[in-house]
């Protein structure tokens, strides 16, 4: 403090301002990233419309534990093998998981879409990444098996779909899990974002989003953390990771495998990121999963 006041008057006024001026930057950046957080987890609500293909289905609703009800598509299949429950990424819906009935069908599938809370059709005030839409995952995999009785039930998950039914642990109840590009932790998942968009100083700045789980949707981003939930499912696993993805790394995707129990299976995809594997490589993606089902539902 004596120091301070020994300072040239000039350069106690630079000082001042200096300060003032970092108020100013933390404060504007601190709203920023208040706005960024707010914006991202804002609800994705659509109508489904139609499914964009000729197969039969029903449109139907069951409410979950995360407190909504639950909007999805439900694709019958004559005397199925088992059924397939399609869990979409963030900020998407049923209609972006849809692609995958039609082969899906072909080999005697029975498939049901979901809206997770707060997308598309099903109710909700905050998109939580994986957080309550774990309850989604699970409360579909019951509705599927009550559909469906005697026949096994397998999972597909993207991203944050992949995300949501790994939070369940032993608690899912699937017989076979695909997870496509599914982060290992939410923080992993940011920092990767921000690396990606604001360069290699980005991650330096994820704090400002990740503080914000806690006082805007309800949970500590350290409990959103499916890399270590994943050791609990004891369901055939098949772990596929694209390429190039920047926002799951090669390195996560190849973490989580190891921590996946036996019998299990990792595909990554040649360079693809982070993005529709069956857009991406759709022969490879029906061969790859098909054959995967096959093994991991069959008849003991």
């Amino acid at each position: 403090m004596f120091a301070f006041y020994m300072l040239p008057h000039m350069n106690r006024k630079r000082l001042k301002l200096l300060a003032a001026l970092f108020v100013i930057v933390l404060l504007a950046g601190t709203g920023i990233a208040w706005a960024i957080g707010s914006d991202f987890s804002l609800p994705q609500r659509v109508a489904a419309g139609i499914p964009p293909n000729d197969l039969d289905y029903e449109k139907i609703e069951f409410a979950s534990p995360s407190g909504s009800a639950i909007a999805g598509w439900y694709f019958p299949a004559a005397d199925p093998i088992a059924g397939v429950v399609l869990l979409h990424g963030v900020r998407s819906n049923r209609r972006g998981v849809t692609n995958r009935v039609p082969f899906l069908h072909t080999a005697n599938y029975a498939a049901l879409a979901i809206d997770f809370q707060a997308h598309g059709e099903s109710a909700g005030d905050h998109i939580t990444f994986g957080y309550l839409e774990r309850h989604d995952a699970r409360a579909a995999v019951e509705w599927l098996r009550g559909r469906l009785p005697g026949k096994k039930v397998a999972v597909i998950g993207e991203s944050m779909g992949a995300a949501a039914a790994v939070m369940n642990g032993s608690g899912l109840g699937a017989d076979a899990l695909v997870i496509e590009t599914m982060y290992p932790s939410l923080s992993e998942a940011v920092n990767n974002r921000m690396r990606d968009n604001l360069g290699r100083w980005g991650p330096a700045f994820s704090w400002v989003l990740l503080a914000q789980t806690k006082p805007r949707l309800g949970f500590w981003c350290s409990e959103l953390c499916p890399i270590f939930k994943i050791e609990e499912i004891h369901a055939p696993t098949f772990v596929i990771a694209g390429e190039k993805d920047t926002y799951t790394l090669l390195d996560e995707s190849k973490r989580i495998f190891e921590r996946a129990r036996e019998p299990k299976e990792f595909w990554s995809v040649e360079n693809a990121k982070h993005e529709d594997m069956w857009v991406f490589a759709k022969g490879e993606y029906e061969h790859h999963v098909l054959d995967f089902l096959s093994r991991a539902l069959k008849s003991e």
